[in-house]
């Protein structure tokens, strides 16, 4: 510190000079994403066929086409759901695409993939909400792999509708821990899907749910929504009400109902 001869004050040093900032590390030409992503759709899908594009190429490939891939990109995109490196972008490529050919092709991957490549297609069925592969998805859903079948009954909640909701109550007597505990916040879903088109069935389901045996969350959920329901219709079982830990811990004003 300095003291000036004119005021007596002390002051600062002069600051340093700032170093220069580094230059921005250049990307290697095999891993540039910039000129594949500006590529047009046909050179996209030419570079997803290629044996010889890299796995690079095509992952970027796969990730544009999400975007701009027709028909014509479900084919060699659905080549490529048995990769074990590849299937992620494939599946992330081909969710978006609406053409129901999507849906044909993951059915027709599901029964050859097991595992982690066999969990992801399942995922992606139920993103999508294909009905039609409600069938093949309940059967998973007794697999001895309790990935694979909790992410199928996960699957089921997600597409939704009365056959899915069949599919998961009948799931509910009969599978056990740790998939129980998927089949449980599924079929939560699924109700909550029903209340606009079948509300009485909703209720019904959400009954079900809130039964002790159910895991906490889902038995505390189904709670708020039968009590913010109202009073049972004539002739129904009454909902039951809120008691002990669900009545104490419920602060919104749903709960209570029945007095």
């Amino acid at each position: 510190m300095k003291t000036s001869q004119a005021t007596g004050q002390t002051q600062p040093p002069p600051a340093a000079a700032k170093p220069p900032r580094p230059s921005a590390p250049k990307v290697p030409p095999e891993f540039d994403a910039l000129p594949i992503w500006t590529m047009e759709p046909a050179k996209l899908l030419a570079l997803v066929k290629d044996p010889n594009s890299t796995l690079f190429q095509k992952a970027i490939a796969c990730k544009k086409l999400a975007f701009v891939g027709g028909k014509e990109a479900v084919r060699p995109m659905a080549a490529l759901l048995d990769h074990p490196q590849l299937a992620c972008y494939a599946r992330f490529g081909l969710e978006p695409n609406p053409d129901p050919s999507v849906d044909e092709a993951l059915r027709a991957a599901l029964p050859k993939l097991s595992g982690r490549l066999q969990v992801g297609v399942i995922t992606t069925i139920g993103v999508r909400k294909d009905a039609r592969a409600l069938d093949a998805l309940t059967k998973l859903m007794e697999t001895g792999d309790a990935e694979v079948a909790g992410a199928a009954a996960a699957s089921v909640g997600m597409i939704g509708g009365l056959p899915a909701a069949r599919a998961l109550q009948s799931a509910l007597g009969r599978t056990k821990p740790p998939v129980f505990a998927v089949v449980a916040r599924a079929s939560l879903l699924c109700a909550e899907g029903l209340m606009a088109a079948n509300r009485p069935r909703a209720l019904d389901f959400y009954q079900q749910l809130s039964a002790t045996t159910m895991p906490e969350p889902v038995r505390l959920a189904a709670l708020r929504v039968l009590n913010a329901a109202g009073p049972a219709p004539p002739g129904a079982k009454p909902y039951p009400p809120p008691t002990g830990e669900a009545a104490e811990r419920d602060r919104s004003g749903f709960l209570g109902r029945g007095r």
